[in-house]
């Protein structure tokens, strides 16, 4: 792959209804988006830092930072990239900055399918023509708008559903769901919300019978989730607390988890979330793609990487009129009556932007020539 010019964009895009965690409500999100250009082809990569380091140290403008001033000169010192795993050597001496690589990563790799006329799934070693998704819903101001929320998107179809906790707004509204609504897959994400102090409360929620609770403790442990996971039947779920490869090998010899949410922008890229698919396909842990809000080009290297063989649970991958009322791809993402997605056949990512919505989302850009 011979890079030509690189396109950096600032997009903001509001969202449909307020989405609320246990450390932010967001009504717009702000995110980034990377064009690769090469003689014959454009590769896309969405850069998923947030507006504010909520999530991770990185934000939308500390991430173009770094992208224009480290990760754009290093690609332009390659004289030919043969495949996106080789570049990352070259990044290593730029320390975390996770959500940045990983929307050069994601270009990389949309750019080297195109450059070989094979799907980005294919590239990647995807075995599906399609995945199962769920539903993410945010923390609601009381149990009775969350049954609302619940019902409406069992009756679009999704078959799991997700339900962000934080302290006082948890045991409640999660039983409440499960007498509603029965056996439905029901799952927490804590967002790191709570500590071992809160002991008795997870003891509660493991009689509810979740698939599984999402990064309970604190963002960067490894430690107190194995303790945590020792007492509980209830699968946890690390999220936050896996950046890399050798994360997640820490994290299976401690037993801190049963499975692994692999978000591409936190671990770096699909060439790290690749590696720990494959470490933990080897150990027997299940894991599932996470989601970061994302828009038309972030879903469409989710559902790529999703159709990895070791993708056991539904992913946080919408429809596209999940969180947006328009969104800037040629196509829509739909999802079927079984919460299906079908993956793309098409090279690359299988959808291309459409300029004038891209342009009309975008309030800065900037073109870096070879």
């Amino acid at each position: 792959m011979k890079i030509k010019k690189i396109v950096l964009r600032k997009m903001e895009m509001a969202l449909k209804v307020s989405f609320e965690t246990s450390f932010a409500a967001m009504k717009t999100k702000k995110f980034i988006v990377v064009e690769i250009h090469s003689k014959d082809h454009i590769g896309y990569g969405e850069c998923s830092a947030l507006a504010a380091p909520w999530y991770s140290e990185e934000t939308t403008d500390t991430a173009w930072t770094n992208i224009e001033k480290f990760l754009i000169p290093i690609l332009f010192s390659n004289q030919d990239i043969s495949c996106p795993e080789k570049i990352q050597d070259d990044f290593k001496w730029i320390r975390r900055n996770k959500m940045a690589k990983a929307a050069i990563d994601c270009a990389l790799w949309d750019l080297y399918a195109k450059e070989n006329n094979i799907s980005l799934a294919k590239a990647l070693g995807g075995t599906r023509s399609e995945i199962e998704t769920g539903v993410s819903l945010g923390i609601q101001k009381n149990p009775d708008e969350l049954l609302y929320m619940v019902d409406r998107y069992i009756n679009e179809g999704y078959r799991r559903i997700k339900v962000k906790i934080k302290p006082g707004k948890d045991m409640q509204y999660l039983s409440a769901v499960r007498k509603e609504f029965g056996d439905i897959t029901l799952m927490a994400d804590a967002n790191s919300a709570y500590s071992l102090t809160d002991m008795d409360l997870f003891k509660q929620i493991d009689d509810l019978n979740l698939l599984m609770i999402e990064q309970p403790l604190a963002n960067d442990d490894i430690i107190d989730h194995a303790k945590l996971q020792k007492a509980l039947r209830t699968k946890i779920c690390l999220d936050e607390s896996i950046e890399s490869v050798e994360d997640a090998r820490k994290a299976i010899e401690l037993g801190s988890m049963k499975t692994i949410n692999i978000k591409i922008a936190r671990v770096g890229g699909l060439t790290e979330a690749k590696k720990i698919h494959d470490l933990c396909q080897e150990n027997n842990i299940p894991v599932w793609c996470g989601g970061m809000l994302d828009t038309g080009i972030g879903r469409a290297h989710n559902i790529a990487i999703a159709s990895l063989p070791n993708y056991k649970f539904p992913g946080d991958v919408p429809a596209s009129n999940r969180y947006y009322a328009n969104d800037f791809m040629s196509a829509p993402v739909t999802i079927n009556k079984k919460a299906m997605i079908k993956v793309p056949l098409e090279i690359g990512i299988g959808i291309e932007p459409v300029q004038t919505l891209l342009d009309s989302f975008t309030f800065e850009k900037k073109e870096f020539l070879w």
